[in-house]
């Protein structure tokens, strides 16, 4: 049971009744027992709440930052109509417009509500429960119960790079020969013979060719298609920094998100895993549907990352020579004691490259010479540049390549690379 406002308007009124007219306890107890009695029957006659029935239908999953919407259907079985305001309870990440909601059910009737909201944190998004006040024809009571009605937004990747998906696909194209020249490149497919002319590679000369023709011939070659990616994201401890509004995992999902859509364009096979200390998500020749769906519950896990299980599951996972892109920090002190130890047993395998995430807050800092505490936060910035140049360093001693941008720089950048190593024939 709940009282409304309408209650204590009749208390002040049962306070000018008893100051001007009954001006003693009884009079006071008159007026208690009156508003009781109102109130009890306002109770009585009011719709029913326990009864009713509802179901919820509406979108299963949206983007992050998009509209989206759910609608509950509410059903009254009961013999009186039900006068009521709804209370859909959903998480605040969820980013419910209004979850509050006037309605009236006839007898024997539906009626449905919608709720819109616009979340704001990716992830499963679950309702916890409906809250009904069906107050009586009075407006002084009502009854209220609170009923589970299961309910979930999966709230996707935004997957903002996308706008750089055109001009990274013109390239493609142009390696690709549908608009340019035919590159060469070590490991690529045969296409056809021409003149030798000068600045040409002597390594793609057709001696064969050349001894039958009266010109020096040379091979052109086609980028391969069908290789293989795999594309492993860091969910340990160094993916949970905030760098800007959002955490480093979220800036390598849009990085992720961008090469594995390009690569797909380029008839390469792209898998994907996510790993901490234990294997997060695995989605095998992964498009950009399975991929955001595969990212939406991840979150970083406060742990250290363990690298030798990581390898473990690449080695195992990627049988055939393959691109591996490892999607994490270059905090020096995790590298160096897990990553570079275990670092032989994949370069020998595979070719890895290593897309990390740079801080914007730290390159600012570094430029800081206005007052002391500018000048110590621009030492401690450039302290933290050389050792990210420093592990840079060791990676490119052991034969990594890696892609160090900005959270905005990083997709394009890595988008870049990827398209310069199809266009070497070095996958």
């Amino acid at each position: 049971m709940a009282i409304t406002a309408r209650v204590g308007v009749l208390a002040l009124i049962g306070v000018l009744v008893v100051a001007f007219a009954l001006p003693s306890w009884t009079g006071v107890l008159v007026v208690l027992a009156g508003i009781a009695v109102l109130a009890l029957v306002d109770v009585a006659l009011a719709g029913g709440v326990r009864g009713l029935t509802f179901t919820r239908e509406g979108t299963g999953s949206a983007r992050l930052g998009e509209p989206a919407e759910t609608r509950l259907s509410i059903s009254n079985p009961g013999s009186r109509t039900v006068r009521a305001r709804v209370r859909d309870a959903w998480p605040p990440s969820a980013g419910v417009v209004q979850d509050r909601h006037r309605v009236e059910i006839p007898a024997g009737e539906r009626r449905t509500i919608t709720v819109a909201m616009r979340p704001v944190r990716r992830g499963e998004r679950q309702a916890h429960r409906v809250t009904v006040r069906s107050v009586g024809p009075l407006g002084l009571a009502a009854r209220q119960g609170s009923h589970r009605v299961p309910g979930s937004v999966r709230v996707l990747p935004p997957f903002h790079s996308r706008k750089h998906l055109p001009s990274r696909l013109a390239r493609l194209q142009q390696l690709d020969g549908r608009q340019a020249a035919l590159v060469r490149g070590e490991g690529t497919e045969f296409d056809s013979l021409r003149e030798y002319v000068a600045g040409d590679d002597v390594r793609s000369i057709d001696w064969r060719a050349t001894a039958r023709a009266s010109e020096v011939m040379v091979r052109t070659w086609r980028p391969e298609r069908d290789r293989r990616l795999l594309l492993v994201l860091d969910t340990g401890r160094t993916s949970a920094g905030r760098v800007g509004d959002a955490p480093r995992l979220d800036a390598s999902m849009e990085a992720a998100l961008l090469l594995a859509t390009l690569a797909s364009r380029a008839g390469d096979r792209v898998d994907f895993l996510a790993y901490d200390r234990a294997l997060r998500a695995h989605v095998p020749s992964a498009n950009v549907t399975s991929l955001v769906n595969a990212m939406a519950p991840l979150e970083p896990s406060l742990v250290e990352t363990d690298a030798r299980g990581m390898v473990a599951q690449v080695l195992k996972r990627a049988r055939q020579r393959s691109l591996v892109v490892l999607f994490t920090g270059l905090d020096a002190a995790p590298l160096e004691a897990g990553l570079l130890p275990v670092l032989p047993s994949l370069t020998t395998r595979h070719r890895l490259l290593v897309a990390a995430v740079a801080d914007p807050r730290v390159a600012e800092m570094a430029q800081g010479r206005q007052n002391a505490e500018a000048v110590y936060e621009a030492a401690a910035a450039e302290r933290t540049l050389a050792e990210r140049r420093h592990v840079t360093a060791l990676l490119a001693r052991a034969g990594v390549e890696v892609v160090d941008a900005l959270p905005d720089d990083l997709p394009p950048a890595l988008a870049d690379r990827y398209l310069m190593l199809k266009a070497a024939g070095r996958l």
